[in-house]
């Protein structure tokens, strides 16, 4: 009797209309009355064309043409799309491009500023890149912060040798080049700068008539010739993605305020913006539509659409999701809604053998993934000179050096962690972590060059033996992955660069601890150059790069990523590499990296510890952009005193200042071999420091000691600027030059 009753109603469900099921209702992702697309691109609210269809910050023109045709924009960038679920939209950009003349930079150029600010808008940084395209051009994109202050420069500077060396194909650096972006924005500036003073507009103009700038998606993209030796690409245009939420509230605090809360439909979920401090809405497991509308998130009918239920069983649909149902003397199978299966008691014994069978499979391709896994590791590991330093490793038990497996790098980093990163960039990023019961900073890299690779574990056994009291130490690597991983010792107070522009520091930096950071770190550089065997050039010495310690000392940071000394010409690279601002122009010329142009960097680091200015200010007048072009005018014109740090004008020892000035004129000077070796430089601090810490010395000379020794038997008192008392004595075995010390 029971088993006809159960009968009845499957038949019932099968036959009769679902009584659960809604009425067919057309999709609707607008407001009532108001336009759903323009010019073929669908508008979906929040967004709408006009005020009165949109969510305030959301609105979009609809601009028709005499050709009959219609184009969305958001204020001056034409919508491709807009996509609901993701909170991404893409935008059209134009190229910007500035051109040359024979001898001097034309008027024709195109650059463009996009300020998105207190809007729900900015820029999307993972799946967008600045592209360059053009010779001896830097081509640049600033990134500001809501405030519209000033927060990082990204670009590159495509080079060109000859027209024979430009070909078609891949954007390789050569006519070419790109960079990432590193921080998310809703403001930021493209522009062009010449490479350094020496290069003329008529060395352009010999390859290109023009150069562009093109923010674009992180896309395949075919560089041909004919984009560099004509002007085809102005006034084109290329698609990049941004990024939307909103308001400016978690889901928590949002869901609180109902009246302004966006997720209007029922069947609406709130999630939380990766990329903003605002929310998103999308419909719930088993709906789709428009979140943002009343009613906007209807029932997916899975049966029409899918039918997912495998024969013999039948699907019946219902709000927000269905069910399958089997004939008589079938059941669903445990575990699964979707398929059928005999009665347990008929077929106990073949569905036993499936199931072992299937765990037996998975068993088996487990394995095999593992061993192909393992693989994959060791040719990493032997590619990367892991036996090398697995040798050295074994046979010297006081190697401090260590080999770490990927496992322990993604436990200490709790699987790289966002909220462990403490540093990135365009080459990678640096990840806080603790091994070992050590805190260690650990930087994953990006990319590396073929050399690199396979001259990797002899490197590292050379890098491991530097042991300077203002080196980050190196402790180890990481090497079953395709770019090796390093670790290093952990710095607690941050950057140099932090220290002197951080919004957030407090305290004054005063021009001791600036003698002190500067010296330690010369001296760095200087152990680098003369003590390390085989000598080793930083490459990329800038204050990002200088690290400072719980008690402000300096920590010389990121030579992992440095060359050996050069004996060959593996020394010359396609693409100079470095930072903005701190580039040696001699190396960007040559493209041959040498001590020298550690020695110049350097010099642009003494600047920032002076004048507390950023390297390069794109908001400054044209003559002040570069720091390192407005000190040599300023020194040439006798005006260094109005690019000091404000802290020093005040300051009594404005000679100690101006010495730090003359030295650092040296090491900015154009020709490498006109300025000094760091080892000089580091002297010529240390001289300064002492200058600073007893001004007495500089005050009193020997004569002067001597004709007041003549005047008395005994001894006299010397009092320092710095109220320090010296008692000088008389001794008839010590010569004068040695009183004076």
């Amino acid at each position: 009797m029971g088993a006809m009753i159960l009968i009845i109603i499957q038949v019932l469900l099968l036959i009769s209309p679902s009584i659960t099921k809604s009425a067919a209702q057309s999709e609707v992702i607008t407001l009532p009355g108001c336009p759903n697309s323009c010019g073929g691109v669908p508008i979906p609210y929040p967004f709408g064309i006009g005020s009165k269809c949109a969510m305030p910050g959301f609105e979009l023109n609809c601009s028709s043409t005499s050709a009959g045709t219609s184009t969305p924009y958001l204020g001056n960038y034409t919508i491709l799309n807009i996509n609901l679920s993701s909170g991404q939209a893409r935008v059209s950009m134009p190229v910007s491009y500035q051109c040359y003349g024979n001898t001097t930079r034309t008027n024709l150029s195109f650059t463009y500023t996009v300020d998105w600010t207190g809007t729900p808008f900015q820029l999307n940084t993972e799946k967008n890149i600045i592209r360059a395209i053009g010779c001896n051009t830097l081509a640049s994109l600033t990134i500001a912060d809501s405030a519209n202050s000033y927060v990082g420069v990204t670009g590159c500077a495509p080079l060109c040798e000859s027209l024979e060396s430009l070909t078609n194909g891949n954007c390789s650096g050569i006519g070419c080049c790109q960079a990432t972006i590193p921080e998310t924005s809703n403001y930021f500036i493209t522009s062009f700068d010449d490479l350094n003073a020496d290069l003329n507009a008529s060395l352009s103009y010999n390859f290109t008539r023009c150069g562009y700038a093109m923010l674009t998606e992180d896309s395949d993209f075919y560089l041909k010739t004919s984009y560099i030796t004509t002007n085809e690409l102005i006034g084109q245009n290329t698609s990049a993605v941004i990024d939307w939420s909103i308001g400016n509230t978690t889901c928590n605090i949002a869901q609180g305020n109902k009246s302004s809360y966006a997720c209007s439909s029922d069947n609406s979920v709130c999630l939380n913006s990766s990329t903003s401090a605002g929310y998103l809405c999308n419909c719930s497991d088993g709906y789709q539509g428009n979140p943002y509308l009343e009613g906007g998130c209807q029932d997916i009918d899975e049966c029409v659409k899918q039918n997912p239920c495998s024969a013999p069983a039948k699907c019946h649909n219902f709000q927000g999701g269905y069910k399958c149902f089997c004939p008589f003397g079938r059941r669903l199978k445990s575990g699964n809604k979707d398929e059928c299966e005999l009665n347990l008691a008929l077929v106990l014994g073949p569905c036993a053998g499936v199931i072992v069978l299937c765990f037996l499979g998975l068993g088996t391709y487990a394995i095999n993934e593992k061993r192909k896994l393992s693989k994959v590791e060791e040719k990493y590991f032997q590619e990367h000179g892991g036996r090398i330093l697995l040798e050295k490793i074994q046979s010297d038990q006081g190697f401090g050096f260590a080999i770490f497996t990927k496992q322990q790098i993604e436990q200490a980093t709790n699987n790289f962690d966002n909220a462990n990163i403490i540093g990135h960039g365009g080459q990678g990023t640096v990840y806080k972590g603790s091994l070992r019961d050590q805190m260690v900073a650990i930087k994953k890299c990006k990319i590396t060059d073929e050399r690199k690779k396979k001259e990797f574990g002899k490197e590292m056994l050379i890098l491991s033996q530097i042991n300077h009291k203002n080196i980050v130490k190196i402790l180890g690597c990481c090497l079953e992955v395709e770019v090796p991983m390093l670790v290093y010792e952990f710095i607690p107070n941050g950057t140099l660069f932090h220290y002197i522009h951080g919004k957030n520091h407090e305290s004054h930096i005063s021009l001791s601890t600036c003698l002190k950071i500067a010296h330690e770190s010369a001296e760095a550089l200087a152990y680098l150059h003369f003590s390390a065997s085989p000598p080793i050039f930083h490459g990329d010495v800038k204050s990002l790069n200088i690290l400072l310690d719980q008690n402000y000392s300096a920590k010389v940071s990121d030579f992992g990523a440095s060359i050996l000394s050069p004996t060959d010409e593996a020394q010359f690279v396609t693409v100079v590499q470095g930072t903005c601002g701190y580039l040696d122009p001699e190396y960007m010329q040559s493209c041959q990296l040498t001590d020298k142009s550690d020695v110049y960097s350097f010099g642009v680091v003494l600047l920032e510890l002076l004048t507390n200015k950023p390297v390069i200010d794109f908001y400054a007048p044209e003559e002040e952009r570069s720091l390192s072009s407005y000190f040599l005018c300023a020194m040439k014109e006798n005006k260094m005193h109005e690019l000091l740090n404000d802290e020093f004008k005040n300051e009594d020892d404005i000679e100690v200042i101006m010495e730090v000035a003359k030295l650092a004129k040296e090491c900015l000077n154009m020709r490498g071999e006109d300025r000094p070796t760091m080892k000089e430089v580091a002297e010529q601090l240390d001289r300064i420091r002492k200058l600073k810490q007893h001004p007495w010395e500089q005050e009193y000379h020997s004569e002067e000691i001597e004709t007041l020794l003549n005047k008395t038997s005994h001894s006299i008192e010397i009092r320092g600027a710095d109220g320090i008392t010296f008692d000088v004595y008389r001794a008839r075995s010590v010569p004068t030059e040695r009183l004076a010390e």
